[in-house]
């Protein structure tokens, strides 16, 4: 039927385009790409086939570049559909675009951006990974979320990264009477966030500061309960494909505390685990599991998963150098992860002066 349509009317931009979408299903990429490419020459202010069209140049062609310029060529043709927004946002990440030029591109289309919990979720990512840790606060206090598929933890892990960015700001000004009550806010979810803690969640990174700060306020006491509370959960590193995985960072806190603790070798342990994984594992070829749930990005367009093991190894090498002291092989493990993923939170948080200062 779609066939006859296509020889009956050649004029119809229409009449290519289905058909395309129906070879796109069935996996014949090069039929669904030449009659979308037919589609967009007979009618090229449809902006649905230059963002399919999109898809297949990124996924199935390897053209990064062409891709992009498809995808901004449909949201240009409908500045107010929200998808694609979203979607250009997350291949601006993927091509490695800078936080601040996403931030400012969902700034300008700010009416469309708010159509979205999950657009949100981004700008708010944004703001933080750019140091605007108010801003990203005030916004996620604003906005009523609602949970979606893929979006677990999302909205509440930048809480959590707003409130610690402004009290990191503090301690590394020496004003930690500023800092405790934005630690205690980060270990209680408001309702608006739309969701609960994790199970299994030790707030290791939000304990340690907190076992900081106290000390620097002179209550010891209090500082050692917040360390034995940081120095909680397991240290084993892993991979980080699911969004309940282990942050390795976590790892790094909790070592942290074990040394705030008097606990020198387990501390050096840890540290050691995080250089050994990350060298045993470099080198790695992933692959998704057949029965993969919940994974944290929108998968739209395909994700290079042997480089991003790379640069989780990376992070981890980096993570353990810190704690070991080797400043210099720390900052080049840590600025190659940003340098190639500069959306790369935990990476672009340790480079931070203020991240330093209490590792120091």
């Amino acid at each position: 039927m779609l066939s006859f349509a296509l020889n009956r009317n050649q004029a119809d931009d229409r009449a290519p385009y289905y058909p395309g979408c129906l070879f796109y299903d069935k996996r014949r990429y090069e039929d669904a790409q030449r009659l979308w490419e037919l589609s967009a020459q007979l009618d090229a202010n449809f902006p649905t086939v230059w963002r399919n069209l999109s898809l297949v140049y990124y996924n199935q062609c390897g053209e990064p570049q062409k891709a992009r310029e498809t995808l901004e060529r449909a949201f240009a043709l409908d500045v107010a559909d929200a998808r694609v927004l979203l979607e250009l946002d997350q291949l601006y990440k993927k091509l490695g675009v800078a936080p601040s030029e996403r931030l400012e591109h969902l700034r300008t289309h700010e009416d469309t951006m708010l159509q979205r919990d999950d657009l949100c979720a981004e700008f708010i990512t944004s703001l933080n990974l750019t140091g605007r840790f108010e801003e990203a606060h005030t916004m996620l206090m604003q906005r009523h979320f609602h949970p979606w598929e893929g979006g677990e933890s999302k909205v509440t892990k930048q809480y959590i990264c707003a409130l610690l960015g402004m009290a990191r700001h503090a301690l590394a000004e020496n004003r930690p009477d500023e800092a405790l009550p934005l630690l205690h806010q980060a270990l209680i979810f408001p309702h608006n966030l739309g969701e609960g803690k994790l199970e299994g969640q030790k707030d290791n990174d939000i304990y340690y500061l907190l076992g900081v700060c106290l000390s620097r306020m002179g209550d010891e006491a209090a500082a050692h309960s917040a360390f034995e509370k940081a120095a909680e959960g397991d240290s084993t590193p892993a991979g980080a494909m699911y969004y309940n995985d282990q942050p390795a960072d976590m790892i790094l806190y909790r070592s942290l505390a074990q040394q705030a603790l008097g606990h020198h070798n387990e501390a050096l342990k840890c540290f050691h685990q995080l250089v050994d994984y990350g060298e045993t594992h470099l080198f790695d070829e992933v692959r998704i599991d057949y029965f993969a749930v919940s994974l944290p990005e929108l998968q739209l367009f395909e994700e290079d998963l042997t480089k991003r093991n790379q640069l989780h190894c990376r992070f981890l090498i980096g993570l353990g150098c810190l704690g070991l002291g080797e400043t210099t092989r720390a900052e080049q493990e840590l600025a190659y992860v940003v340098e190639n993923d500069p959306a790369h939170t935990g990476a672009v948080w340790m480079t931070h002066r203020e991240s330093k200062v209490l590792i120091d």
